[in-house]
Formats: structure tokens, sequence, C-alpha cells
């Protein structure tokens, strides 16, 4: 079979989002469930598991470390967990692809161990900045020798034991506080994380899915090292992050009603539902539970007219991963919106603030990129056309890939986008399910 080497989204414009979605598990939940199963005792069986090349990249991590996993089919995998002792060292270094989850979380999980690693990944993932795990880690007793300018390769070397620290991160980061959480898991004392603001807790609950104490004081979260994780049964929710493009697609396209079930609306994520309904947008919350620990909700949708805002700060945290979607949203909204406070969306999978704007500027928007931030006034969208020397470049970026298919419903033309390959890794057949909803999306692989 050829190898492919691009992937482009060619989508026709106009159309309406209608039916019911289930979009794929939930990345965060997913990478985590993977992590702590391994070093649980006991199996551990996951459902709604998200078979995207990140999550794939952990779960293949953990295999090269001696846990034995079945799966995944379907969602379904079943992990035989070997304890907070039990890994083994791989036979090489761990190749994570584009995923910084897994390197910044593993990052912390390895320190301790009594063997040493070496993360590695692809070309994006390389460039991305590791000192604000790395240095932390360091005060813990951790070892962990970077490139020059504190990027992957990561070279983790074994240390006679880590300690317990209190740390109050700089910057609002749920990587970094769960990578000093899981280096906790291995140090002696108790390690205490203070955020500027809250960040999503997935790893503080599903440590305690697993039986492991944690606990949490307002923005403090401590946890004594020593303890042990029992294996359990874990339901990972639909990604809201995956949500968030249709949310503003069937916001954006008129005569959109779309119901996408079984969301996962943990409080320290919804900030792309919040932010949404402060723009005019009509999103209900339907049969609120709570599954392995996650709140989850059915989430219905119908098209409203948007007005521009000044997003509040206090948002950002918990929308960082939903920007580009929402910047879709930002340009077919009637006045001005702003974003300050979001410095961290330079140093994604791409500049999410240069790259989105560039893309909306190609579609005749005016976007002012800033150094936190982003000013759009919202207008009618154009068309961006590779025979016109135009097109939409994701850079790598599924996020951005996904976010300028979704403007097409609103767009003047045609709009092609290249780069996409990436969407694989947190929303394989994004394209096939789209189409399903009433996308005119077709992929193109080269």
């Amino acid at each position: 079979m050829a190898q492919v080497s691009d992937l482009r989204f060619l989508v026709t414009p106009g159309g309406s989002l209608q039916g019911r979605l289930r979009v794929p598990g939930d990345k965060s939940v997913s990478h985590r469930s993977i992590m702590l199963s391994a070093i649980a005792e006991g199996e551990t069986h996951i459902t709604g598991f998200l078979e995207g090349a990140d999550a794939l990249a952990t779960l293949a991590a953990f295999r090269r470390m001696g846990v034995e996993i079945e799966g995944p089919r379907d969602g379904e995998v079943r992990v035989r967990g070997v304890g907070l002792r039990g890994l083994r060292a791989p036979d090489g270094p761990l190749d994570l692809g584009n995923s910084g989850t897994s390197m910044r979380l593993l990052s912390g999980l390895l320190a301790g161990q009594s063997f040493p690693t070496t993360l590695i990944g692809d070309a994006s993932l390389t460039k991305r900045p590791m000192r604000r795990v790395t240095e932390p880690l360091a005060t813990m007793g951790a070892r962990i020798n970077s490139s020059e300018t504190g990027t992957a390769p990561l070279h983790i070397e074994p240390v006679s034991g880590l300690s317990g620290i209190r740390y109050e991160m700089p910057v609002a980061s749920a990587q970094v506080k769960s990578s000093l959480l899981l280096a906790g898991l291995y140090a002696e004392g108790e390690t205490c994380v203070t955020e500027p603001a809250p960040t999503r807790d997935h790893t503080e609950r599903m440590l305690t899915a697993f039986g492991y104490p944690v606990q949490v004081e307002g923005s403090r979260i401590r946890l004594c090292g020593g303890g042990r994780l029992k294996g359990c049964r874990l339901r990972v929710p639909s990604d809201i992050s995956s949500a968030a493009f249709f949310m503003v697609g069937a916001s954006i396209a008129p005569g959109s009603d779309l119901l996408l079930e079984g969301v996962g609306i943990n409080p320290t994520r919804v900030g792309v539902v919040n932010i949404l309904r402060l723009m005019g947008a009509d999103i209900a919350l339907l049969d609120e539970r709570l599954e392995g620990g996650e709140p989850v909700a059915d989430i219905r949708v119908r098209s409203a007219p948007l007005k521009g805002i000044r997003i509040p700060e206090d948002q950002v945290p918990l929308a960082i991963d939903e920007f580009p979607a929402i910047f879709i949203a930002a340009a077919c909204a009637e006045g001005e919106t702003l974003l300050t406070g979001a410095e961290e969306l330079r140093v994604k999978e791409s500049d999410r603030i240069q790259v989105m704007a560039d893309g909306l500027m190609k579609l005749g928007i005016e976007a002012e990129p800033r150094p936190d931030g982003l000013r759009i006034l919202g207008g009618t969208l154009g068309s961006a056309l590779a025979s016109e020397g135009g097109g939409i470049d994701a850079h790598g970026d599924h996020r951005i890939a996904m976010s300028f298919a979704i403007a097409a419903l609103r767009a003047g033309g045609p709009i092609e986008i290249r780069d996409c390959l990436n969407v694989e890794t947190s929303f394989p057949g994004f394209a096939a399910l789209a189409e399903t909803a009433g996308l005119g999306i077709r992929e193109v692989r080269t």
C-alpha cells in the first residue's frame, strides 16, 4: 500500500447539521486510563477508549514496558496492571508521535522508575516546550536531560528516590499538574500542587476511581507517595473537544438542530459551552449524569445568531483546546470578539493564534493576532481555493484542520485545507461523521 504523505479536506459551502451523533472518546481521559491502569494492581476494563494515534501512542508505550493489554476493539481495552513498581525497561526509545500529553505526563510517571527511558516524538512534538515539566520534576530529584532549548528528546535517568514538593504553578496547566502528581506517586512524603486557575481534573478524579487518596482543597491538590492503585471498570465519555466543532457548526449554520450524545461535561472543561452561550448560542445540557466519576450529558445545539464578546479570562483554561473552533464562531458573529490571556495557544501543535489568524484572513475576516490572544471582527466568510493559490494550511494541527472544515458551513465558496493527517490523532473518522451530519466534506489522500 502506498504511503500517504498528505491528507486534504475539500469542503463545499453551506448546509446545516442535523440528527444525533456520538463523537469519539475523550482523549485526555483515554491517556490517563491507560497510564493508571498499567500501574494499578489487577485488571482494568475500559470502554469508550479513543482509538486515535495520540492515545494509541500511550498504549503502545506501556506495552513496550511489559504491560499486557488486550485491544482496543471498538473502544474496549483490558489492561492487566503491574503495580507501581512493576514496569520494565523498554528495549529502546518510546516514540510518542504527536502527543504532548503523553510526553509530559510520562515524564512524571517515569521519573521515579528504576530504569532509564528516552522519550521521542515527531517533528511537531520535538519543537514543543518541556521545561515546564522537567524543571519542577528536577526539584523532586528527577534527572531528565533535554535539548539545549528544553525540548525532546527527553532522557530520563533512574534516581535513588524522589521527594515530595510544594509547587505553585506559575501558569495554569493540567499537564504540568498531572505530571507532578504522577511523580508524587513515587515520591517520599507529600506532593502538593497549587494552580493559579482551575484546569482539567481528570487525573485527580481517576486516581480516586483507582482507590488512591487525593485531597483537593480549592486550588490545592495533595497526595502522598507509596500508595496502591486497584484495577476497576472505566467508561470514557465522548470528548467535549471533539464535540466543540459540531457545537460551533450547529450554532453558525442556519436550520441546524443537533444532539451530541454522552459528552463529558467536566466542570474544568466546559469553557466552550460557557463562551458560546455568552455569544448567544442555543445549547442545552440534557440527561446530566455521572459515568466512571466523570459528569456526562447529551448536548442539544440549535442554530442561533451569535454576537462578538470579550472572552472572560477565567474561561481561558477551561477552553484552551477549543479556541480554534471558537474562533470560527467569532468569525461568524456580529461585532468584535477579543481573546486575551491565552499565551499557551502559541505553543500547541502549531502557533494556534497565528495560524488561525492567517486562515481567517484568507477567508476575508479581519483577524489581529496579539501576543496572548486574538481580535476577530465577525463578517462574511469567503472561499479559499488551491487553484487561486489559496487554500488553508493546517500546519499539521488537527484542531486547525477541523475548525476550518466546519467554517465551510458559512463560507461563500469551497474551502480546501491541507496537511490534515494529524486529525487521526484525536478524531479518527471525523470526515465521515461530519458528512453524516450534513457537512459536504471529501478527503483527498496523496
